[in-house]
């Protein structure tokens, strides 16, 4: 009985410590922005964090929140503060990788599919379209965009339908081989992402650049201008620095 006692007393005590260590994990991860310049963040709080969810991601009591909040880090830091390649790919490899894992342990999970599809994006974009290729990732992104749709259809401001739209935006059309993209379902999916919850940059850039594409010009220009035009919100505003810098570049060449 004393014997169990004493287990079951150490058990407590490890739970506590490593729900202590994801609770300041993410306190770090919330101060991600601090110090930051535009779209350019530094590397002193997401360090501290992604060290910490290392760790919690090995206690049993705090493995599955510290391996999200590890995706959503590894894909801060390679997108908002790495400005080396090789820095760039370790990250989004590290956040590809982890969502593999958790997808298979959480199949139920929108959050989890929605991290692995963002760092699985920022990898294709980093290694190229032949890596992209060999990997599959436009028929990934589309498989898991689907299933967060009918998972959780309002996850992250509709992110299920706006990434299902970036797919169809993004991949070249290959006859007998990649046959399924359409710009117009493009346009529909992240129309409908912009109705559920807010409205966020990301998803008005897109919707500017399909609309471009479809020649519908004078649309894209009054998006791109109302998001080049945006007071940066608090909570995301590397983010929203970085989509109204992309929203100027863009509008250089529209206009």
């Amino acid at each position: 009985m004393f014997l169990r006692c004493i287990v079951f007393s150490l058990i407590i005590t490890c739970a506590l410590k490593g729900q202590g260590n994801l609770e300041k994990g993410i306190e770090y991860y919330n101060n991600r922005q601090d110090g930051s310049i535009k779209s350019t963040a530094v590397t002193t709080h997401i360090n501290n964090a992604i060290n910490i969810f290392k760790v919690a991601i090995n206690n049993p009591s705090t493995e599955a929140e510290a391996a999200l909040y590890l995706m959503k880090s590894y894909y801060f830091r390679g997108k908002y503060v790495h400005k080396d390649v090789d820095k760039k790919k370790k990250d989004f490899n590290n956040g590809k990788e982890l969502g593999e894992k958790y997808i298979d342990r959480f199949p139920n999970s929108a959050a989890f599919r929605f991290w692995y599809l963002v760092n699985l994006g920022s990898w294709s974009e980093i290694y190229g379209v032949i890596a992209a290729a060999r990997e599959g990732v436009a028929d990934l992104m589309r498989e898991h965009s689907e299933v967060i749709i009918s998972l959780d259809p309002e996850y992250e401001h509709g992110a299920g339908y706006f990434l299902l739209g970036v797919v169809h935006y993004k991949s070249p059309y290959i006859p007998f081989i990649l046959s399924w993209p359409d710009n117009d379902k493009a346009i529909s999916y992240i129309s409908k992402a912009m109705t559920i919850g807010e409205s966020i940059p990301n998803q008005k850039v897109y919707l500017a650049q399909a609309l471009y594409k479809d020649g519908r010009k004078a649309e894209s220009i009054k998006l791109l201008k109302e998001v080049a035009n945006m007071q940066p919100s608090e909570n995301e505003r590397v983010r929203d620095w970085e989509q109204k810098e992309e929203a100027n570049r863009l509008l250089v060449n529209y206009q």
